[in-house]
């Protein structure tokens, strides 16, 4: 007994210097990064190869950088190990047309496992979350900006980028937790961020209300430590601002839409062989499969003496599981017996979507609470009618009247979906010309142009605290 106290009291004893010396190393690696720090702005964006609207927004926010501070670098942290600063600056290019000033630094970063939603099969919030702190360890020991940019939505760098004696700007596509996700677990709804054995026990969902609880008061807690956040809608900027209360401090900054080159496209389209087109990520939360459905449906319902529509789903794969959910939308089209219907068209380059999109009659989105869309407004833009989710962004900013107009549809179900596709497909030819014409006017407003103006206006006071 004697032994093992005295054994216990030896670990004690080693434990306090060991833990005393993490602290102290810890302190001089913070100290010394602060005394280094860099005139530059370093973007928090691991993953530059996600070819979503996030990524369009990276390259948009670089350049308007590049263009108000000419002689600060941009330096970005990712995790793609092959991406370097001349493919970064053509991939900016030639998948989003966004022509840089200069190509970016880069700075390559070699934990991004720890922000991979595959590490975390359980409580995967709180497990990315506190897995981007480690990452954004690495990325600051590697290089101390002055201005922290992060425009991936890790809200949980923001302090320790602060400790680093950063500047912290983010711009946030959507809330990491809303009030909307907590009211559908607690209503017990199943969804791709509920799993059904979650959703059919009380008990399991008071636990993840409980947790939810916890994961909003701490991200209010992180996301209050910004210096500077822009939001991309209503929707998200009513959530941030409820969560993070820092309203003086965040700005309604719309997210950079092709407008310009799609407006120029002609209304008109082939009548023989109408085109549907869906663009979006191929993720869970895009919900494919309802838009696979109701199209089949429409496919059912179709007057014989009308042409059979075709369906292309256009989108981009980050990983394995993002390619298994391709695999399966291929088979499920199969099995609805549409295959001969409907296109995949996979990581296509930009000039090849804005092919697509002008000869679309119609646009089909369908993600619950989609924070804004920058898909539906390419849509309008390029002339074809919008169908989008009847939730969040689109309906809160893009698809409403113009002029008096109607701009497009919003749907929830796939009867609804399916309605809206046969109200297109049927349309008298003057009819969706006055809507898409709409449309199109009411994208104007949604501009690149008008990203970068707005974008420009907010970071002006922060950045002129500095330079």
């Amino acid at each position: 007994m004697m032994m093992m106290m005295m054994m216990m009291m030896m670990m004690y004893l080693i434990t306090i210097p060991a833990f005393v010396g993490i602290i102290l190393s810890v302190s001089l690696k913070i100290k010394e990064a602060r005394k280094n720090k860099k005139k530059a702005v370093g973007f928090f964006h691991p993953y530059t190869n996600d070819g979503g609207g996030g990524e369009r927004v990276l390259w948009c926010a670089v350049k308007a950088i590049q263009d108000e501070l000419p002689n600060i670098d941009c330096v970005i942290y990712t995790g793609d190990h092959d991406a370097s600063p001349n493919s970064l600056l053509k991939r900016a290019s030639d998948r989003f047309g966004v022509l840089l000033i200069s190509p970016p630094k880069v700075i390559h970063l070699n934990k991004r496992k720890w922000i991979e939603e595959t590490t975390y099969p359980r409580f995967t919030m709180i497990g990315q979350s506190l897995g981007s702190v480690y990452l954004s360890w690495e990325a600051l020991c590697k290089f101390t900006p002055f201005y922290f940019f992060d425009t991936s939505g890790y809200a949980f760098t923001y302090p320790l980028a602060r400790i680093f004696g950063c500047k912290v700007i983010c711009y946030t596509h959507y809330p990491t937790i809303s009030s909307d996700m907590v009211s559908r677990v607690r209503s017990r709804s199943a969804m791709y961020n509920n799993d059904s054995l979650v959703a059919q026990s009380l008990w399991l969902s008071r636990c993840k209300v409980l947790y939810y609880s916890v994961f909003s008061w701490m991200y209010g807690l992180v996301g209050s430590c910004a210096n500077l956040v822009m939001v991309n809608s209503s929707w998200t900027q009513s959530h941030i601002v409820k969560l993070w209360k820092i309203p003086e401090r965040t700005r309604r900054v719309y997210p950079p839409c092709d407008t310009s080159g799609l407006q120029v496209m002609p209304l008109e389209r082939l009548a023989d062989n109408p085109a549907i087109i869906s663009v979006a990520q191929f993720r869970p939360e895009k919900a494919h499969p309802l838009q696979l459905e109701a199209f089949a449906n429409v496919i059912d319902k179709l007057d014989t003496n009308m042409p059979k529509p075709k369906l292309q789903f256009v989108g981009s794969c980050r990983n394995k599981a993002d390619e298994d959910r391709l695999q399966k939308l291929k088979d499920m089209a199969v099995d609805l017996k549409v295959e001969n219907y409907v296109e995949f068209h996979k990581n296509i380059l930009y000039k090849d979507l804005v092919k697509l999109l002008g000869a679309a009659i119609a646009g089909i989105h369908s993600m619950t609470d989609e924070h804004f869309g920058i898909s539906v407004v390419e849509f309008m833009a390029a002339g074809a009618i919008p169908i989008a989710h009847n939730s969040a962004g689109p309906k809160m900013d893009i698809v409403l009247e113009e002029d008096g107009e109607r701009t497009g549809f919003l749907a929830e179900t796939v009867d609804e979906y399916a309605d809206a596709i046969l109200q297109v497909l049927r349309m008298p030819e003057a009819a969706r010309h006055k809507m898409a014409a709409a449309a199109r006017k009411r994208a104007r407003k949604f501009s690149e142009q008008k990203f970068y103006e707005d974008f420009k206006a907010s970071i002006r006071p922060i950045l002129s605290q500095a330079y």
